[in-house]
């Protein structure tokens, strides 16, 4: 019996009648073992006791085979089922599954900020809004030799080898709509590293006469929680700490600043010293600044609507036991 309970001899059968026997001619196949190829495609291996983490396209005929539902097939054949519907099972994604269960609302929250919103009413002209964060661990890798430079039909050569010069954390802010960047380099992160960055916002005009300023972070242990919260409202009065849902930091418009800085200045990483990777850093800040404007961002309420409707349109997740 198969899985769409027909039995083997049906199939043979109809498979018979589908076939041209001319000689040269390919095996047609009903439309019923297209259905099933293209289930088994989609199930996890190991659910059926497969020793496998993921089907490749030899794998999944062999199982075809295997099951009886066709006697022959090829890898081509099967592999022009599968993208005609653009089923992949060789590759996977990671990701996060929601569970913060006020996602859709703290996510709006920020998303609201970026549009020039709060609680529905547009911000003020002496309102701005920080989207701030931390990198951490950057290592200074001080290759054992000399990078090259580009020569004709020769890319840059970058050393393999290299010896670890030490490592920081780079500390920024970014107005989002001013295209202001701060930032400043720290030994590792932390609450106080935190507080020294915004102590050199907040210290600065239009900051610090403004009315209000909108500080969106995530939820590392350097600013999460209500006493971050009321940490930054004791210190500045003005300043107003909106944290994102858990494990959404692609909200966080610094992530792409900070994606900038790994193209840019840490791809290849070749630094003379744990000093010489400070400056590059705070140099290229420098300069990016004087180029900068705000980001297109394009994700609205209504597109977070509706990641929320396909999130909730699919299987959950099965929770494994701790």
């Amino acid at each position: 019996m198969l899985v769409s309970g027909a039995r083997d001899s049906s199939i043979n059968a109809s498979l018979a009648s589908w076939r041209n026997h001319e000689k040269g001619d390919q095996p047609l196949f009903p439309p019923q073992v297209v259905v099933e190829v293209k289930a088994l495609a989609c199930e996890l291996p190991y659910h059926h006791e497969i020793p496998l983490s993921r089907f490749s396209i030899n794998e999944i005929r062999r199982e075809i085979i295997a099951r009886g539902i066709t006697a022959q097939i090829s890898g081509t054949t099967v592999w022009r089922w599968l993208h005609a519907d653009a089923i992949r099972p060789w590759q996977y994604r990671s990701w996060i599954f929601p569970r913060d269960p006020a996602f859709e609302e703290k996510a709006a929250r920020v998303l609201d900020l970026y549009e020039g919103f709060r609680d529905g009413m547009p911000l003020g002209s002496t309102d701005y809004v920080l989207s701030a964060d931390e990198k951490t661990s950057i290592q200074a890798r001080i290759r054992k030799h000399g990078t090259s430079g580009s020569l004709p039909n020769s890319p840059i050569k970058v050393e393999h080898e290299y010896q670890r010069g030490g490592s920081l954390t780079y500390m920024a802010a970014w107005d989002v709509h001013q295209a202001k960047l701060f930032g400043h380099v720290e030994s590792k992160s932390g609450i106080e590293p935190f507080s020294r960055l915004v102590e050199s916002v907040m210290n600065q005009e239009p900051y610090r006469s403004a009315s209000r300023v909108f500080w969106i972070v995530d939820n590392g242990s350097a600013h999460r929680g209500e006493p971050a919260i009321t940490r930054l409202r004791e210190a500045w009065p003005n300043a107003i700490m909106v944290h994102l849902p858990i494990h959404a930091s692609w909200l966080n418009q610094i992530e792409i600043y900070f994606s900038v800085i790994q193209r840019k200045v840490l791809t290849p990483n070749d630094c003379e010293s744990l000093t010489d990777l400070e400056n590059r850093l705070l140099k290229f800040q420098e300069r990016y600044e004087k180029i900068a404007a705000p980001f297109e961002w394009k994700f609205t309420r209504k597109d977070l609507a509706n990641l929320i409707k396909k999130l909730s349109d699919q299987p959950v997740p099965i929770k494994r036991a701790a």
